[in-house]
């Protein structure tokens, strides 16, 4: 069974993120009492391994994403498409007297 990519994307920004918040609270003592500099120092440590290790979940997840939005709607036509069929007629040369 194949996981969805949205979820293994989560699961593993999660990760990211809780597992430096674990290493900081665990072996440095000053974050038990500075609970929010720990949070944030997980927080940038995340971001910064998402951004270097995370870059193909993140396109598997945003083309499923993008699949499944123009599923749903690729069947009807987009506004552009009808004002050209609509503006076809005034666009072959026809001047408009003012």
């Amino acid at each position: 069974m194949k996981l969805p990519p949205l979820l293994v994307y989560s699961v593993l920004r999660l990760l990211a993120f809780l597992v430096p918040l674990g290493i900081l609270w665990f072996f440095f003592p000053i974050f038990r009492e500075f609970w929010w500099l720990a949070a944030l120092f997980a927080a940038l440590i995340g971001i910064s391994i998402s951004l270097l290790f995370l870059r193909n979940p993140l396109s598997d997840a945003s083309r499923a994403i993008y699949e499944k939005r123009s599923a749903k709607t690729g069947s009807a036509p987009s506004d552009e498409d009808i004002e050209d069929a609509d503006g076809s007629d005034d666009a072959e040369g026809t001047r408009h007297a003012v």
